[in-house]
């Protein structure tokens, strides 16, 4: 296996070193492969090339934000050609050189807000010929450069706020040019008059703000702002109405003087502009000069599409207050004027065109009621007020009324008729009060309320029937609240809800008898942060008949989490999308839980459980459509592909904060469609087992987030992505199969070779060394001149059959034969080996006198194997064998070279007492014996003293059965 391994990789680095890598993790940024945008946030790194030098050519969004660079090199993008939004807001920024921006020729946006610019070069942005918008807010620019956006020939939107710019008619020049440009943004900026000399701006400009500057006069020609159609002045604390004459605002629509010093009624008496148009907000006006003012307005015209009088010290609303004024058609703005009543809008009877009311941000405390009708109101807000009541018909006087907000309030009494009469009305906000109580003929009328916002209440129970006659409702928002129970029937009437919202609240169980009225429309349901927990597995599936469930939110159950995840409890659930469960302290996850939700897309299970988790094989496996899984900090220790297997469709998987070590690349290889995986903070070590992930997040198609910045958990040093895996790949397994197989057949053979080779062994060693010693080749070069007929083997035992017999009938008797006996020719002090050697070498023949006492001794054994290794390995007949006594083959079957002999030459047998005629046997034996020891050793030879025994042989067989001294093979 290691060895295909090694052999894969071998192939990946080949494949790698010919093609782009296909693998994307990048340093510093995390990346979205499908539209193509890169973030850099919260980065350390103060060199700009560092943090985008890995991404790919194809971004098309970057955002660099929140980090420490201070400067951007020349040609910094000039490897992103495609980038068309470049976020470097929120930086150290302090230079950028010429040339930065080169390369990025399809650059639509550019932000470079929130940093320390002071200067700018003229030609910093001559590469941007497609800009649209550029944003240089809060930054320290004191002046620009004349030609600085001379290139900008598409500019749209240019935002210069929050610097110290001066020079107006500096920047009147730089802009002048830009034929499309339609904004610019100069507020909070140091600029004192609008005095441009020759400059002019361009016709293509359409709004300026000019807000929280220090204007004390515009300074303008007549004709300047021409062009300008939104005019922000606000915030200008000197600037007066002497600085608007004989200046044309004739084509403004929209002039905002709010903080000013302008009094408006001079000011519409001495300009040219549409007093329509004019944004009354903060200028001072109370309820005497807000009539001067209507009269003002209705000389200049019957109607008014937008009256905005907030920030004003209109401290209550009288029935004839705006009786002078011109028709409103659109929108009344109220706001941030410390009103303290509306008087029931009584106003409106006279203004019957009113289409929205804003009564926002004042100190309004009571709604009374009212008896008289309007119908044109459709919006009416009161949200930011000290409303503590609301009485009964408080909003007969808008009947029609659509959208009601009556939030961020202290609201604790609504009357049971507080909404009565409001059959049209479709959106009520009621949320972030202190209401307790909900009562059934709160909502009586309202039969065509669709969204209701309760939320941050007080609300402990929710009473039956409270909601009957809300069949057209599509959103109920009761989260924030403290409802511990719902009574029966208390949800009865909501035959159209969608979206229900009951997080926040005290609810300890779920009880699914109540949703059977919306149980076919619901498609999200939010139960995160109640008390809910199981103890056991066995309860039922609270969900089982909301087919249309595709939002479920479990999270945070207070104080102790779910505990149990009951088994089949999502039961039913088909067609859900999306499912919540983190922070609830699980102690198991049942390998079943899930497999009912076979439509899941979206699943998080962050801060799910209790200690480590043990992912069961399996758990996944009916999630074939889910796309983004979220486990973090479960305290996941393992990761195999028996869990995740099934994920086919699973896009992005977060996994950090987990405890794992290693991580089965052939899990993750099981995930064909996995783009972004998060293993971020996750003590991966640094080893061997690690080394097949290393390699695959380097030629995977997966972006690892900040795989660069991972580090090896035992060398805070040593980065996981490239520590050293060369040993890894070394065959290592089949190493120790070669060895281990090794040593088992040595264990298993050594035995049998050591019963069958070892006198070969034995005597290949002896021969070495005296090879080594230089005897040998003395030996063979003696040879021809034996000092020895005969070498004489012999066991001590039969010693005196050798002196009496054997050397009596050789030697004596006037013989010429001369032997060779160990206790009589050995020499003296010598290695006994090397005596046994020299007289087998130093003899023409061996003669072994084999008994049973032959076969036990270990010397007469070395002393036959050295004389048959002569008989077949040189070819010489060198051997002779003499049986004193009767021994089977089976005796000598272990004494390999004995036996061989034996099957291939003629050997003598000591006739025994029990031979007919033993004298003449022995005779014959004798005569037999010295006939043999006299034939030569060389081939030739052997074969005619064959042939010789051969032809005695039959002569003496023919003469006596009984005298048996030799056996043919």
């Amino acid at each position: 296996m290691a060895g295909l391994t090694y052999q894969l990789f071998s192939i990946a680095v080949v494949l790698g070193a010919v093609q782009p890598i296909g693998g994307y993790s990048f340093k510093n940024c995390i990346g979205d492969s499908y539209s193509k945008n890169f973030n850099c946030i919260n980065r350390k790194e103060m060199n700009t090339s560092a943090i985008i030098k890995d991404l790919p050519p194809t971004a098309i969004n970057l955002t660099i934000s929140y980090t420490l660079i201070v400067h951007i090199p020349k040609e910094s993008f000039v490897h992103l050609p495609n980038l068309r939004n470049l976020r470097l807001d929120h930086n150290h920024l302090s230079n950028i050189d010429d040339d930065a921006f080169r390369g990025l020729n399809e650059l639509k946006s550019l932000n470079v807000s929130f940093n320390n610019i002071r200067e700018l070069s003229p030609s910093v942005f001559d590469n941007l010929n497609n800009l649209n918008f550029l944003s240089l807010t809060n930054n320290s620019l004191k002046q620009l450069p004349r030609d600085i956006f001379s290139n900008l020939s598409h500019l749209d939107t240019l935002v210069l706020g929050q610097n110290f710019l001066t020079n107006f008619s500096g920047i009147a020049e730089s802009v002048s040019h830009l034929q499309n440009l339609s904004v610019l943004d100069l507020c909070s900026n140091n600029l004192t008059s609008l005095s441009h000399s020759n400059a002019s701006l361009p016709k293509s400009l359409t709004t300026l703000f000019l807000c929280k500057n220090k204007l004390v006069k515009l300074g303008c020609k007549n004709r300047f702002l021409g062009f300008i159609q939104v005019l922000d002045l606000s915030q200008n604390l000197h600037l007066d109405s002497t600085a608007f004459e004989e200046v044309d605002l004739s084509h403004i629509n929209d002039l905002r003087l709010r903080s000013t010093s302008v009094d408006v009624l001079t000011f519409l008496n001495i300009s040219n502009v549409n007093a329509r148009h004019v944004d009354f907000s903060g200028t001072h006006l109370n309820n005497t000069r807000l009539t001067k003012l209507c009269r003002l307005l209705r000389k200049k015209g019957k109607t008014i599409r937008k009256l905005s009088l907030g920030y004003n010290q209109i401290h209550n609303l009288t029935n004839q207050m705006l009786e002078y004024c011109p028709t409103i058609t659109g929108n009344l703005d109220l706001t941030h004027n410390n009103l303290n009543s509306t008087s029931c809008l009584e106003f409106i009877n006279k203004q019957k065109s009113i289409s929205s009311i804003n009564v926002e941000h004042n100190h309004l405390t009571i709604l009374h009621s009212c008896q008289f009708y309007s119908n044109n109101v459709t919006e009416v807000s009161y949200r930011y007020n000290r409303i503590l009541t609301v009485f009964a018909y408080a909003f007969n006087s808008t009947p029609n009324v659509k959208t009601l907000e009556l939030n961020i309030n202290i609201i604790a009494y609504l009357d049971c008729d507080a909404l009565s009469g409001l059959t049209s009305l479709e959106t009520l906000r009621l949320d972030n009060n202190i209401l307790t109580d909900l009562l059934q003929c709160m909502f009586r009328d309202n039969h065509n309320l669709k969204i209701l916002n309760l939320r941050n209440n007080r609300i402990a129970v929710i009473f039956k029937w409270t909601f009957f006659n809300l069949s057209s409702l599509t959103t109920l928002d009761l989260g924030g609240n403290k409802i511990t129970h719902f009574e029966e029937s208390g949800l009865d009437g909501l035959k159209s809800l969608s979206k229900f919202y009951l997080d926040g609240n005290n609810l300890k169980q779920i009880d699914t008898s109540f949703y059977h009225v919306f149980q076919d429309t619901l498609t999200t349901l939010d139960l995160q942060r109640n008390q809910i927990r199981f103890l056991n597995e066995e309860t039922s599936s609270p969900f089982r008949n909301l087919s249309k469930l595709s939002d479920l939110k479990l999270d945070g159950q207070r104080p102790y989490g779910l505990t149990v995840l009951p088994r089949h409890f999502f039961r039913g659930l088909h067609s859900l999308r999306s499912l919540y469960l983190t922070h609830n302290d699980i102690f198991f996850l049942e390998p079943d839980a899930f497999d009912d939700l076979t439509g899941l897309q979206f699943l998080t299970l962050d801060n799910c459980c209790v200690g480590a988790t043990q992912l069961q094989p399996g758990v996944f496996k009916n999630m074939r459509n889910l796309t983004l899984l979220v486990l973090e900090n479960m305290g996941i220790q393992n990761f195999s592909k028996d869990v995740f297997g099934n994920l086919t469709q699973l896009s992005r998987l977060q996994l950090n904060r987990n405890v794992m070590q290693i991580v089965d690349v052939g899990a993750l290889e099981s995930l064909p469609n996995l783009n972004y995986l998060d293993i971020r903070n996750t003590p991966l070590i640094c080893t061997c087992d690690n080394s097949l992930l290393q390699n695959w997040t380097v030629y995977s198609n997966v972006q690892v987030v900040y795989l660069y910045n991972l580090l090896c958990p035992h060398d805070p040093k040593q980065r996981f992505y490239n520590f050293d895996t060369k040993v890894c790949y070394q065959d290592v397994e089949m190493y120790l199969f070669i060895s281990t197989a090794v040593a088992i057949f040595l264990f298993t053979a050594t035995p049998l070779l050591y019963i069958k080779l070892y006198w070969k062994m034995k005597y290949g060693y002896y021969m070495f060394r005296s090879w080594f010693s230089e005897q040998w080749r003395i030996l063979r070069e003696q040879e021809e001149n034996c000092k020895y007929d005969a070498f004489v083997s012999y066991n001590s035992a039969d010693e005196q059959w050798v002196m009496e017999q054997l050397m009596a009938n050789l030697e004596g008797n006037g013989s010429s034969l001369k032997l060779c006996l160990h206790h009589r020719d050995f020499e003296l002090g010598r290695d006994i080996v090397d005596n046994i050697v020299s007289a087998v070498y130093s003899s023409r023949k061996t003669i072994c006198v084999v008994s049973r006492n032959f076969l036990k001794s270990e010397w007469c054994s070395l002393e036959i194997q050295l004389a048959s290794y002569r008989l077949f390995d040189e070819h010489r007949d060198v051997l002779l064998l003499v049986f004193l006594e009767e021994i089977s083959q089976r005796q000598v079957s272990s004494y390999h070279r004995m036996r061989k002999v034996m099957l291939k030459k003629t050997y003598l047998q000591w006739p025994g007492s029990d031979c007919t005629n033993p004298t003449q046997a022995q005779e014959l034996f004798w005569n037999k014996l010295r006939r043999a020891m006299r034939s030569g050793s060389n081939p030739e030879t052997e074969e005619q003293h064959s042939e010789g025994c051969k032809e005695e042989n039959r002569e003496t067989e023919t003469h006596t059965s009984d005298e048996k001294y030799y056996l043919l093979p």
